[in-house]
């Protein structure tokens, strides 16, 4: 069992190419074990709950059996005693928005199986990439199947450096080799804090909303980036995926 962490975490996004820009944002992020979801006591419940809605098809009763739909759907079932770790935003005040959410899955014996990386647009659709456990160790590549970003096509691949944090936190996506010659590098970099009751406290006082603020953040870059010319790209029509339904 992973007892709940928390990271207070510094985000970076920068893209190369046409019309560079980067921005950066501080929050803080969970590390839960999703058989033991931490549940703050009495009104403190406001700023941290992890709910089965936010998450894979958003209709199973937790998300761990929401994970463990999508790995049956690719043939990738975890066996029986194997242990989940989430890092993720919690719903704060009643909202949530997860750019990102990463899994970490380990077997009974305590070897870590898969990596699933959890990708959200503010369109409210998401998509789940199946990772091997390279993406913990070094680097694991993901062709781009998801809408994200308004100003860039469902094309490239996805570099991916995932390792499951301890005393600190640091994650990498890069996304290369589309039509329009574009680079986004995103960073999550942080240090362990306390957590519990008085550590979701705190964190709430330094971070405001926190998730609220990251949608506002995302939305406000983007006008900025349309202001400076930036093409908008099409959106698809989003197919769930077999498993996140």
């Amino acid at each position: 069992m992973v007892k709940p962490r928390l990271y207070e975490a510094d985000i970076r996004h920068v893209r190369a190419g046409e019309r560079s820009y980067g921005l950066r944002h501080r929050s803080y992020l969970w590390l839960v074990d999703l058989d033991e979801l931490p549940r703050l006591p009495g009104p403190l419940r406001h700023l941290a709950r992890f709910d089965a809605r936010d998450h894979f098809g958003g209709g199973l009763p937790t998300i761990r059996a929401g994970l463990d739909r999508f790995l049956d759907s690719k043939d990738a079932a975890l066996p029986a005693g194997s242990r989940v770790s989430m890092l993720a935003h919690a719903r704060v005040f009643g909202y949530v928005f997860n750019p990102i959410s990463v899994y970490w899955c380990h077997g009974p014996d305590g070897e870590l199986r898969h990596v699933v990386a959890e990708v959200h647009n503010t369109y409210g659709e998401r998509h789940c990439y199946l990772l091997g456990p390279e993406a913990a160790r070094g680097t694991a590549r993901a062709e781009k199947e998801f809408y994200v970003s308004p100003f860039l096509d469902v094309d490239g691949g996805y570099r991916m450096r995932l390792p499951e944090p301890d005393d600190r936190l640091a994650l990498m996506v890069q996304l290369s080799g589309g039509a329009d010659g574009a680079r986004l590098t995103a960073t999550v970099r942080g240090e362990r804090r306390p957590a519990g009751a008085w550590g979701a406290v705190r964190a709430s006082l330094r971070h405001p909303w926190s998730t609220a603020a990251v949608a506002v953040g995302i939305r406000f870059h983007g006008i900025r980036l349309w202001l400076r010319g930036l093409p908008v790209r099409p959106r698809p029509r989003h197919v769930p995926q077999e498993g996140v339904k």
